[in-house]
């Protein structure tokens, strides 16, 4: 038996730490020796040790620990060290808590703690826990006073961040339902709701309160919920349920939804309710009811015109039964299967056309040709053939579907046509020549005196972006543009009000300045969106070298005589790829803060060379990539900058100079560009003796570019149509006035889906005018693409007080985008709606245009000179759009002329230095060079080049080739054989 009275052998049992207790010299505590230690204490820690529940005694004033083996998981690295140790040493991170228990304890309160969140240091850092506390005082023999507190301790940590991820997974699941574009509900076995996202709450216009604890007939109605209900019960037997409905929606709105009933299972495999999903469908039973008429449409239309229609497989064999075919040949249907139906193309035109066949086929382009078919009463007509391709994912051609259109008549009606206008044109030949000589002496003086005025110009703004600006705070790119959008209606509103004030001078004047000050708001627009990066550069490729001598002359003007100025440039130095207005502007602003930093008299060097940032370099720099790079510096003898300045010299607004000499918005300006052309700057100045700055700009493989046309036709209106879709009211009736000064008629939009709403409506319309910026989720971009599906010839044109991605990536325009920035002046708005007008114009009869093969029907299929052409020429094409240059290469090589094409003015002028031509046919509006330069250059190579340029202009423009003829766009076959042969019997 046991002696309890013992040292050794008490306490009976408690595992590890009633051994401790055991072991342990309490005579150090003031507990004292563990044999003196009172009756009540012994029974206490006896049964503390030997319990299951973790449990720790604090005895005494000292507040001694003495605790059980379930305790040592509380304690953690605490413990040993904490039996037999006291509270605030042991805890010292919760001492003030435990001060404040212990206290009311040692008052004899009874006291209890849910979920008791603390932060222990017990492995050696902060560990945040919940713990469940019960305290509970120990008291003497006489049962009055309080020798010590039991804490029970139940770690509940785990249990408690169980709880809350599944609170916060369950809140997650309510949120992404909510996110659903789908209406989501859950009804139980008595089809009473018990959850309903957001989406079904919005569609039928109801709250939440509304929803749960109600069946569905309250929501839906006694009608649409008898059919709904059969679902539901169908779902609580275990069937899924998937049907197309009609839902009648708030206001008896009838809308079509996809309904979906799933049953619910428990953990225990029964359904305990049914999820119901409604997916609106709507939309796609629209576009298939669409569809469905638009093919009634299409076999109509087929019907009512003399075409025939059939199709072939891919490799053009035809398969299956061919009524239209049948009737037109009479071939039998074992004649035409395969190839058998080339049996009933004449004999001759049986080659050419399955060589043309075979080139459609191989560039899965459209097939247009023309030959001659033996109809069903044995005699040949001539036919118009066109086939388009339809194409499979893989974009490999499915089936071609085409269509034969006699055109016997028209052919023999236009040759009787062309030998008329041949007469016509040989009596007017003369009076047009002398016309055009004295309408280019009178353009040569003007486009004189428009050039100088277009450098003084630019110089004028050049330095203006370099003066003074009144701080105009923290802007961002959304405030720039919505400032363009004022300056946009004050301008054109000014604009109308100088018409209406017209021999009114001192109004006029009044006008005028008022102009001038939207010019300079709408710069000051502009370096706001440079520092943002948010400006629409055209970069191209350039030689900085030639850049910086073309700038020689301004910034030597700009200095002043007291600055001596040296430019540095080395051979072999590399292109480089950016905005050249934009690089100019950076120049001449450090050019100009070099000035400034001197003061008086000072040298200021320019130098530039080829350079590569390494690895190294660029970890250091943080801001750009290892690679080769073009390196401007501009360096001046100034008063240089502290490392003070020098740290916030691309802070926007931050400036140096007295107020009144500049923004702060200067080294912002050359920052942003910088940056967003893919460059880096860095700046070294010491005090007293001067500053360097470096601008890095990647190099560029390509060959340079010249400079991009300009628009600088007269101004001219029209009587087209045009849609304006402009979201800023204020806006949007400016540009209205402005397009009605001009002649046309104009409706309009306050948004994408609105200016959509519009054009599906079936009103002609000749141009989409469109703000970049649009409310809502159908952007400008995709309005548009979706506009010129429904309408193919439709012209657009974009505008904005800046871009975004949905026109520009890279920093580049989308090719074919055609952008005009706010604000804009009137005569600006006119020259780009004919430009773009006529391009649009030229496209589409180039879409629709059916060329023959033969002038007329002959044996031999060959085409043959026009007898009115005289003799076959070399011609070099040259135009951008691909339609209108494959269109009219057709047309030309149909006369007779042996026709070369280019897409740009670069490859031209290689063609010009390795082939003799008779005649150049140029557009103006290249995209790497003005077509006139193109010109000019192109006779300085081939001095008896006859010249022709194909445009949507209404005059030549200045300075060009003596022999040059217009050809106004559109044109057709007639406008282009009188501009070829007036434009070669000009050249004798």
């Amino acid at each position: 038996m046991t002696d309890l009275s013992s040292p050794s052998s008490w306490p009976v049992g408690g595992g590890v730490c009633g051994n401790l207790v055991r072991e342990f010299d309490w005579s150090r505590t003031s507990l004292g020796p563990i044999d003196q230690w009172p009756q009540h204490l012994r029974i206490k820690v006896n049964s503390l040790v030997n319990s299951p529940i973790p449990q720790v005694l604090m005895w005494g004033p000292d507040h001694v620990m003495i605790y059980n083996d379930g305790y040592v998981e509380i304690a953690r690295n605490y413990h040993p060290r904490a039996l037999g140790g006291k509270v605030p040493d042991i805890w010292p991170e919760i001492w003030d808590w435990n001060r404040a228990i212990l206290e009311r304890g040692l008052r004899g309160e009874v006291q209890a703690f849910r979920e008791q969140r603390m932060v222990l240091h017990r492995d050696g850092h902060p560990e945040e826990v919940v713990f469940d506390l019960f305290y509970t005082p120990i008291y003497d023999d006489t049962g009055i006073r309080v020798d010590g507190v039991l804490c029970t301790v139940l770690d509940i940590t785990q249990s408690v961040r169980a709880r809350e991820a599944l609170a916060e997974s369950r809140a997650e699941l309510y949120h992404l339902s909510d996110a659903l574009p789908i209406l989501v509900a859950f009804l139980d076995k008595s089809l009473v709701f018990r959850f309903a996202n957001q989406c079904y709450l919005e569609v039928f216009g109801i709250g939440h309160d509304q929803v749960i604890g109600k069946r569905i007939r309250d929501i839906l109605g006694s009608a649409q919920a008898a059919l709904t209900e059969d679902m539901l019960n169908r779902a609580l037997l275990g069937e899924t349920v998937n049907v197309d409905a009609t839902v009648r929606l708030p206001g008896d709105r009838p809308r079509a939804f996809e309904m979906r009933c799933l049953p619910r299972k428990s953990g225990e495999d029964r359904i305990d309710g049914v999820y119901m999903i409604l997916i609106d469908i709507e939309d796609r039973k629209q576009t298939e009811n669409q569809l469905r008429d638009s093919n009634d449409r299409f076999h109509a239309a087929v019907d009512a015109i003399h075409s025939v229609l059939w199709t072939n497989s891919a490799d053009g064999r035809m398969i299956g039964e061919q009524r239209g075919w049948a009737a037109l040949t009479g071939q039998g249907f074992d004649d035409y299967q395969e190839y058998g139906w080339a049996d009933a193309v004449h004999p001759d035109d049986r080659a050419p056309t399955i060589a043309a066949w075979h080139q459609a086929l191989a560039g899965h382009t459209t097939f247009e040709w023309e030959h001659r078919v033996r109809c069903a009463d044995g005699e040949y007509r001539i036919f118009a053939i066109r086939a388009v391709p339809t194409l499979n994912d893989r974009g490999e051609i499915r089936e071609w579907v085409g269509v034969h259109t006699d055109i016997t008549e028209q052919r023999l009606t236009e040759a009787q046509l062309q030998a008329q206008a041949e007469d016509l044109q040989r009596q007017v030949a003369h009076r047009q020549r002398a016309e055009e000589q004295l309408r280019r002496l009178n353009e040569t003086l003007e486009a004189r005196v428009a050039d100088e005025i277009g450098r003084h110009r630019t110089t004028e703004q050049a330095l203006h972006r370099s003066q003074k600006m009144e701080s105009m705070g923290q802007l961002t790119g959304g405030v720039a543009h919505d400032f363009n959008n004022l300056l946009q209606v004050i301008a054109g509103n000014l604009q109308m009000l100088a018409k209406d004030v017209e021999g009114n001078a001192k109004a006029g004047q009044r006008v005028e300045n008022a102009l001038s000050a939207v010019a300079r708001g709408a710069k000051l627009a502009s370096q706001l969106l440079a520092f943002g990066r948010r400006q629409p550069l055209e970069p191209r490729v350039i030689q900085p070298c030639r850049l910086v001598n073309e700038m020689d002359e301004m910034l030597r003007r700009s200095l002043g005589e007291a600055i001596e100025v040296e430019v540095i440039v080395p051979e072999g130095l590399w292109n480089i790829c950016v905005d050249r207005a934009h690089l100019e502007s950076a120049l001449l602003n450090l050019a100009i803060n070099a000035r400034d930093a001197m003061d008086g008299p000072g040298r200021l060097t320019i130098e530039m060379s080829n350079t590569q940032l390494d690895h190294a370099y660029a970890a250091t720099a943080g801001d750009v990539q290892a690679g080769d790079y073009v390196m401007l510096a501009v360096t001046d003898t100034g008063c240089g900058m502290s490392p003070e300045v020098l740290e916030r010299i691309f802070d926007p607004f931050y400036s140096t100079k007295p107020e009144g000499r500049g923004t702060g918005l200067g080294m912002s300006m050359v920052y942003g560009f910088v940056k967003q052309s893919g460059g880096h700057v860095s700046v070294y100045s010491e005090v007293n003796e001067g500053t360097t700055v470096r601008i890095y700009l990647p190099r560029s493989d390509s060959d340079e570019e010249t400079d991009a046309p300009q628009f600088d036709g007269p101004v001219v209106g029209g009587s087209e149509t045009i849609l304006v879709v402009e979201d800023d009211e204020a806006v949007r009736a400016t540009v209205v006035d402005l397009l009605g000064s001009l002649g046309y008629n104009v409706l309009t939009a306050r948004d994408s889906q609105a200016g959509l709403a519009v054009v599906e409506s079936g009103l002609h319309i000749d141009v989409l005018f469109t703000d970049v910026v649009m409310p809502g989720s159908l952007t400008s971009r995709e309005m548009a693409r979706r506009a010129q599906e429904i309408l193919p010839g439709l012209g657009v044109l974009f505008t904005s007080g800046y871009t975004e991605n949905s026109i520009v990536h890279g920093g580049r325009l989308d090719p074919g985008v055609e952008l005009l920035s706010k604000p804009y002046p009137r005569e600006a708005l006119a020259r780009r709606l004919r430009h773009v007008i006529a391009n649009a114009r030229q496209a589409v009869q180039a879409a629709e245009a059916q060329r023959p093969s033969d002038p007329a029907p002959k044996a031999d299929p060959a085409p043959q000179p026009d007898e009115g052409a005289g003799r076959a020429v070399s011609i070099l094409l040259v135009e951008d759009n691909a339609l209108i240059r494959a269109d009219t290469a057709i047309m030309l090589e149909e006369m007779g002329h042996a026709v070369a094409q280019a897409g740009k003015a670069t490859p031209a002028l290689e063609r010009l230095g390795e082939q003799a031509f008779d005649l150049l046919l140029t557009d103006l509006g290249l995209p790497d060079m003005n077509g006139n330069d193109l010109a000019r250059r192109a006779v300085e190579i081939q001095p008896g080049l006859a010249v022709v340029y194909a445009t949507g202009d209404s005059h030549l423009p200045a300075n060009c080739p003596g022999q040059t003829i217009l050809l106004c766009k559109p044109y057709g076959e007639d406008q282009l054989r009188g501009a070829v042969e007036q434009a070669l019997a000009r050249m004798g």
